[in-house]
Parts: structure tokens; C-alpha cells; sequence
């Protein structure tokens, strides 16, 4: 089992929930993708609207239906596996 986050990642009660129902090894994954994200997209942290783009992205990888934007080529952790060529 993976271990706790020791602490909110973000502030407020978004932060809280992910402190009580994630885990640090699903923050890792989702911070991979965010800065696949930022990179892809030229997204810039002090742009209010790329913030807010991140942060519902944010909401969908960790408590949605996984229905989030990609970077192009990008394979979840999950699947990196499947698609080995053995």
C-alpha cells in the first residue's frame, strides 16, 4: 500500500481532500502530468487562466473519470507495461 501524503499539496479544502484520499505515489503521477502539461502547452503559473486550467485537470486525474487533457505520446504509468514490445 502507498504510503500518506505528509501534507496538503494545495491549499484550502481541495488540499485537504487530497491529503485524506490520495496517495503520494497518485500526487507524483499527477505532478508528472502537469508539468508534461505545462511544457506541452507553454503554460505559465502566473497566467490565471492556466492555473485554472491545471487545477480542474487536476480535479479530473485525481478524483474524475481520468478524462484528462494529454501531452502528445504521453502513456499513463499504469500502461506503460501494456505497451512494452516483448
Amino acid at each position: 500500500m502507498d504510503d500518506k501524503l505528509e501534507r496538503a499539496p494545495y491549499p484550502g479544502e481541495l488540499g485537504e481532500r487530497i491529503l485524506n484520499e490520495i496517495t503520494k505515489t497518485r500526487w507524483q503521477e499527477w505532478v508528472n502530468l502537469q508539468t508534461m502539461l505545462i511544457n506541452e502547452k507553454g503554460l505559465s503559473a502566473i497566467r490565471p487562466q492556466d492555473r485554472q486550467y491545471l487545477k480542474e485537470q487536476m480535479e479530473k486525474f485525481l478524483f474524475g473519470d481520468g478524462d484528462v487533457d494529454q501531452p502528445a505520446g504521453y502513456v499513463p504509468q499504469a500502461e506503460v507495461g501494456i505497451h512494452e514490445v516483448k
